[in-house]
């Protein structure tokens, strides 16, 4: 049997790494998972189940460090990198925070990543990418003009892996996120994504605010998708599906007023969503093509959106009511 891998997972204690953290954690082809989180927008609570397995380490540290990186990456044969501050309207209000953490910090995890002899990083890419570009559905080589600071960062990112990837003879996999949603995300703060802001409004009997129109149109993607994208990127042996950036998403469109609805389904709640001014930064629709992803990296959508808002809302109420 093939040695089983060590993975450095940044960012592994959020919404989605924590996710890829069971994953890894439930998977033979793994030894020991590594996690390095600062804890900014993760929590210890997400990742706490596995603390007290042989197999599991965690470092509390930041990205922005590049003396953590090195340590972290010490003794890794993959990295997967997810550590990042997302969220449009906190880059465009702390441009500096955004910078530092997305590209200083994503610099500084490809760099120790190449002098601790790491030959292959999969990285956390964004649809954001996109910016400008008004074709539909994106296509992994199309890409507009960025419209806002996290969108440049996250471009920035996949401007460093091909360079580094020449330069440097290393592997990377980048993944454009569309709208990951599921369990765990949090709905707290003022950068909170729509889907746990929905879901809490709803479950509090609260009318939601929408922003613009309710037409805005996303590829609401739910988070075992992005999981098994990441799992895939990590342990392809197909070489050309290196250096690559692929989409991940259901390739499905939904407006924000059918994601509202399609939330209340699950209620018995009789409210109605208001609206207010659409946010600056904000692309008005999103649809990816998936093809490159299933054709190189046998990417499949494992839960479509419907009973990925299913599972959500249960989570929530769930969490509502202790159970």
């Amino acid at each position: 049997m093939e040695k089983r891998k060590n993975i450095l997972l940044t960012g592994g204690a959020g919404f989605i790494g924590s996710h890829i953290a069971d994953a890894l954690m439930n998977n033979d082809r793994v030894g020991k998972v590594r996690v390095l989180d600062n804890l900014a927008t993760g929590a210890k609570d997400n990742i706490i189940h596995h603390f007290g397995n042989p197999r599991f380490e965690f470092i509390e540290g930041d990205i922005r460090d590049y003396d953590t990186c090195l340590r972290a990456a010490d003794g890794m044969d993959l990295v997967c990198h997810q550590a990042a501050l997302g969220s449009v309207p906190r880059s465009i209000n702390d441009p500096l925070t955004s910078n530092a953490v997305n590209v200083t910090g994503t610099l500084n995890i490809f760099t120790a990543a190449k002098e601790t002899g790491i030959k292959r990083v999969v990285f956390a890419a964004s649809s954001s990418t996109y910016g400008d570009h008004p074709g539909l559905p994106k296509v992994e080589d199309k890409i507009g003009n960025p419209l806002s600071p996290y969108a440049v960062t996250k471009l920035v990112n996949e401007l460093y892996a091909r360079v580094y990837a020449t330069a440097y003879g290393m592997e990377f996999i980048g993944l454009r996120y569309f709208n990951i949603f599921g369990p765990r995300q949090s709905p707290s703060g003022p950068y909170a994504a729509v889907i746990p802001l929905f879901t809490q409004a709803i479950l509090d009997g609260k009318s939601p605010t929408i922003n613009g129109d309710g037409s805005t149109s996303r590829d609401f993607t739910y988070v075992d998708n992005a999981v098994h994208a990441n799992l895939l990127a990590l342990f392809t042996e197909n070489p050309e599906a290196v250096n690559q950036v692929y989409n991940i998403a259901c390739g499905k469109q939904k407006s924000l007023l059918e994601l509202f609805e399609g939330l209340k389904l699950h209620t018995e709640a009789d409210i109605r969503p208001t609206f207010g001014p659409e946010r600056k930064g904000d692309v008005k629709h999103s649809l990816a093509d998936i093809s490159k992803a299933h054709r190189l990296l046998e990417y499949e959508v494992l839960m479509n959106v419907e009973e990925g808002l299913k599972r959500t809302m249960d989570w929530f109420r769930e969490k509502v009511e202790g159970v």
